[in-house]
């Protein structure tokens, strides 16, 4: 089940490249269309979208951001 917070399925996925790993390491993430799940993804993109965006630019940003925007960033 995805997370709804992108960080923590990122952290998740750091576990698995620890030091001392000297395999490859493969994530796979199935997600089924047309599911809650599936929508949890498509807000996980927009949030990291949107931080990334911050974070590039901090004085200029992805410009205004509306309120929805920055609440769906503090979800």
């Amino acid at each position: 089940d995805p997370w709804w917070n992108p960080a923590v399925e990122a952290q998740a996925t750091d576990r698995a490249h620890r030091i001392g790993q000297d395999k490859p390491v493969f994530v796979y993430r199935l997600i089924a269309r047309d599911t809650v799940e599936e929508r949890i993804v498509q807000l996980q993109d927009r949030k990291r979208e949107l931080a990334e965006a911050l974070l590039d630019d901090p004085a200029g940003g992805p410009g205004e951001l509306t309120a929805e925007e920055l609440l769906a960033l503090l979800q």
